[in-house]
Protein backbone atom coordinates (compact mmCIF):
# COMPACT_ATOMS: atom_id res chain seq x y z
CA UNK A 1 0.00 0.00 0.00
CA UNK A 2 1.35 3.38 -1.01
CA UNK A 3 1.57 6.06 1.64
CA UNK A 4 3.14 9.52 1.63
CA UNK A 5 3.62 11.76 4.65
CA UNK A 6 4.69 15.38 4.40
CA UNK A 7 6.60 17.37 7.00
CA UNK A 8 8.76 20.46 7.29
CA UNK A 9 6.26 23.26 6.88
CA UNK A 10 6.17 26.28 9.14
CA UNK A 11 6.25 30.05 9.43
CA UNK A 12 9.06 31.88 7.67
CA UNK A 13 9.79 35.47 6.76
CA UNK A 14 9.95 36.64 3.13
CA UNK A 15 13.30 35.71 1.68
CA UNK A 16 13.64 32.76 4.04
CA UNK A 17 14.04 29.05 3.35
CA UNK A 18 12.30 25.81 4.23
CA UNK A 19 12.85 22.19 3.35
CA UNK A 20 9.78 20.03 2.94
CA UNK A 21 10.01 16.25 3.21
CA UNK A 22 7.79 13.60 1.68
CA UNK A 23 8.34 10.19 3.25
CA UNK A 24 7.05 7.56 0.84
CA UNK A 25 6.35 3.91 1.55
CA UNK A 26 5.23 1.15 -0.77
CA UNK A 27 6.80 2.82 -3.83
CA UNK A 28 9.68 2.16 -6.20
CA UNK A 29 11.15 5.53 -7.15
CA UNK A 30 12.17 4.13 -10.54
CA UNK A 31 8.57 3.82 -11.71
CA UNK A 32 6.81 6.29 -9.46
CA UNK A 33 6.48 10.02 -9.99
CA UNK A 34 6.59 12.00 -6.77
CA UNK A 35 5.08 15.43 -7.10
CA UNK A 36 4.60 18.48 -4.90
CA UNK A 37 1.43 20.53 -5.22
CA UNK A 38 0.12 23.45 -3.24
CA UNK A 39 -3.20 25.03 -2.46
CA UNK A 40 -3.58 28.57 -1.21
CA UNK A 41 -6.77 29.78 0.49
CA UNK A 42 -9.51 30.36 -2.06
CA UNK A 43 -7.45 28.92 -4.91
CA UNK A 44 -7.26 25.61 -6.71
CA UNK A 45 -4.48 23.15 -6.06
CA UNK A 46 -1.55 23.75 -8.40
CA UNK A 47 1.53 21.87 -9.50
CA UNK A 48 4.87 22.86 -7.98
CA UNK A 49 7.43 20.21 -8.92
CA UNK A 50 7.90 16.52 -9.65
CA UNK A 51 10.65 13.96 -9.87
CA UNK A 52 11.26 10.38 -10.88
CA UNK A 53 14.50 8.55 -10.25
CA UNK A 54 16.38 8.54 -13.52
CA UNK A 55 13.62 10.57 -15.16
CA UNK A 56 14.51 14.16 -14.42
CA UNK A 57 12.80 16.99 -12.62
CA UNK A 58 10.04 19.41 -13.58
CA UNK A 59 9.11 22.74 -12.02
CA UNK A 60 6.26 25.18 -12.34
CA UNK A 61 7.11 28.49 -13.92
CA UNK A 62 6.60 30.45 -10.71
CA UNK A 63 9.40 28.49 -9.03
CA UNK A 64 12.02 30.48 -10.99
CA UNK A 65 14.97 28.41 -9.74
CA UNK A 66 14.07 29.07 -6.10
CA UNK A 67 13.10 25.45 -5.34
CA UNK A 68 15.04 22.23 -5.75
CA UNK A 69 13.45 18.76 -5.66
CA UNK A 70 15.54 15.73 -4.82
CA UNK A 71 15.30 12.05 -3.85
CA UNK A 72 17.08 10.25 -1.02
CA UNK A 73 16.49 6.64 -1.96
CA UNK A 74 18.08 5.32 1.20
CA UNK A 75 15.51 7.19 3.27
CA UNK A 76 12.61 6.75 0.81
CA UNK A 77 12.13 10.49 1.01
CA UNK A 78 11.67 13.27 -1.52
CA UNK A 79 12.70 16.76 -0.50
CA UNK A 80 11.61 20.15 -1.73
CA UNK A 81 14.21 22.74 -0.78
CA UNK A 82 12.62 26.17 -1.01
CA UNK A 83 14.60 29.41 -0.92
CA UNK A 84 13.80 33.09 -1.40
CA UNK A 85 10.25 32.43 -0.25
CA UNK A 86 7.62 34.99 -1.09
CA UNK A 87 4.31 35.82 0.57
CA UNK A 88 2.61 34.29 -2.49
CA UNK A 89 4.18 30.92 -1.61
CA UNK A 90 1.89 30.67 1.41
CA UNK A 91 -0.17 27.51 0.98
CA UNK A 92 -0.70 23.96 2.10
CA UNK A 93 1.85 21.82 0.29
CA UNK A 94 0.89 18.30 -0.68
CA UNK A 95 2.93 15.33 -1.80
CA UNK A 96 1.57 12.98 -4.45
CA UNK A 97 2.79 9.58 -5.57
CA UNK A 98 1.58 8.13 -8.86
CA UNK A 99 2.58 5.45 -11.29
CA UNK A 100 3.98 6.38 -14.69
CA UNK A 101 1.41 7.40 -17.30
CA UNK A 102 -1.26 8.10 -14.70
CA UNK A 103 -2.79 11.35 -13.50
CA UNK A 104 -2.12 12.93 -10.11
CA UNK A 105 -5.81 12.47 -9.36
CA UNK A 106 -5.26 8.73 -9.59
CA UNK A 107 -2.31 8.79 -7.21
CA UNK A 108 -1.89 8.87 -3.45
CA UNK A 109 -1.97 12.18 -1.59
CA UNK A 110 -0.58 13.09 1.77
CA UNK A 111 -2.32 15.16 4.38
CA UNK A 112 -0.37 18.30 3.53
CA UNK A 113 1.96 20.61 5.42
CA UNK A 114 1.30 24.32 5.94
CA UNK A 115 3.83 26.87 4.70
CA UNK A 116 3.23 30.44 5.80
CA UNK A 117 5.43 33.26 4.54
CA UNK A 118 4.86 36.42 6.52
CA UNK A 119 6.75 39.27 8.07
Amino acid sequence: QVQVVESGGGLVQPGGSLRLSCAASGVDFRDTIIGWYRQAPGKQREFVSQIREGGGRDYAGFVRSRFIISIDGAKNTVYLQMANLEIEDTAVYYCNARALNTRPEDGTWGQGTQVTVSS
